[in-house]
């Protein structure tokens, strides 16, 4: 796969300059990082709306999941952190198959029964407290390791695990809307019925893409267990775990990949380091405004206007 030059200098800034330079700033280092956990719930949505046409509220089920199966893996087996995480977006996914009956339903109806799906993995978790302790919660959850002498439970080194993370499941996103099934995908957003008289079988490419998605959000929740060492239902399957996501991919642009991944770093760091200086009590109430008037102004997003603004720029230089 060719790499672009604006994404390979994007990687080099992302994986060298801000490690060097901020490094040293806890505070914004879990900012940054608790921005691209909230990228890549984004990034899992966005595959799943733009290619699977579906939209889903209840992407907190699969980031749920995720965590829950990696923190008992870890605890319970004695899995490593990293191949437990992975187990997390594998149990995520599997998690998904019990999803598959409503993918005969359609726009709201999907997305509602989704939502609905998130609340009964939610209510299991707080009532199998044998295996999940219940309200409880799960302690001393295994951090992040240490590989090759370097401590990556440290800002720095979750920040760079939680952006391979990102960055992987990208370029996985990327192939996808590159293959014959990423052709087949966007024609169904057109006509679903005509893309079956073709011989498509549009079922089984949206299981595809809902396991696909799950996995992604399960996995980015296995991390966040392993940074935060501590799991409790109410926190796993919170509802914030859809709404910031789906703020963030809209913001930046959910047809685009690295739209929801732009889109979750400016919002939380706007949010974080601007608006709440400026206004500690309500702020949040400004990104509401933002959000509604990138709607309003460019209603594909932030990358969009990015470009365009870029195109003028090149073209009065000209």
């Amino acid at each position: 796969m060719k790499i672009h030059s604006g994404v390979l200098s994007a990687l080099i800034l992302a994986y060298l300059v801000v490690p060097l330079t901020l490094a040293g700033n806890n505070y914004v280092m879990s900012t940054i990082v608790a921005a691209l956990v909230t990228g890549g719930v984004a990034l899992s949505w966005a595959l799943l709306g733009n290619l699977g046409g579906m939209i889903s509220f209840g992407h907190s089920a699969f980031f749920g999941v995720g965590a829950y199966v990696s923190a008992l893996c870890s605890m319970r087996l004695g899995v490593p952190v990293l191949p437990a995480m992975l187990l997390g977006g594998a149990g995520a996914a599997a998690a998904s198959i019990a999803m598959l009956p409503v993918l005969r339903l359609r726009g709201p109806y999907f997305a509602l029964a989704i939502l609905a799906y998130a609340h009964i993995f939610r209510i299991i978790a707080t009532e199998w407290t044998s295996v999940t302790r219940g309200a409880g919660g799960l302690a001393n959850i295994p951090g992040l390791p240490t590989l090759m002498g370097y401590d990556f439970s440290g800002k720095a080194g979750a920040y760079l695990i939680i952006l391979t993370i990102v960055v992987a499941f990208a370029f996985i996103y990327a192939a996808i809307r590159a293959s014959h099934y990423g052709l087949a995908l966007r024609a169904m957003h057109d006509s679903e019925d005509a893309t079956r008289v073709v011989g498509v079988n549009s079922t089984l490419l949206k299981a595809a893409m809902l396991m696909v998605s799950a996995f992604m959000a399960g996995v980015v929740g296995a991390f966040n267990a392993h940074t935060i060492n501590f799991l409790e239902p109410d926190y796993a399957f919170n509802g914030l775990w859809v709404t910031l996501p789906i703020v963030a991919a809209i913001f930046g642009g959910y047809r685009t990949i690295p739209g929801p991944i732009a889109g979750a770093v400016f919002v939380s760091l706007a949010d974080q380091l601007l608006f709440k200086e400026l206004l500690p009590t309500g702020h949040q109430l400004v990104l509401g405004v933002l959000l509604v008037l990138m709607i309003i102004l460019s209603p594909n997003g932030l990358m969009p206007l990015l470009r365009g603004f870029g195109r003028r720029r090149r073209r009065g230089r000209a």
